[in-house]
């Protein structure tokens, strides 16, 4: 077995000459540098986004609802047959 490695060796040194092997071996490791940074981004991203699915309700992307209130204002919408409420201050007609 450690005589393959020797031969692949001499091969590669042979088929990418001296010279140019420092280098392939010095972009190689900055590319997993990047590949390492990347992979890492994502998975932070996964986990930010879990929170949000946690809810089981989709939400409209920036917009937050607090529990406990619904419609606008935090005023919850009255129903259909509700009688209409006066304001204090405003005039009804």
């Amino acid at each position: 077995m450690s005589e393959w490695v020797i031969i692949a060796i001499v091969g590669v040194v042979l088929l990418f000459s001296a010279r140019k092997l420092p280098d392939m071996a010095r972009g190689l490791g900055q590319s997993l540098r990047i590949f390492k940074a990347e992979t890492r981004g994502l998975k932070e991203d996964e986990q930010a986004a879990k929170p949000a699915e946690a809810s089981g309700e989709p939400q409209a992307p920036g917009r937050a609802l607090s529990e406990g209130t619904s419609g606008t204002n935090g005023v919850a919408p009255s129903s259909p047959d509700a009688a209409p409420t006066t304001r204090p201050g405003s005039t009804s007609s």
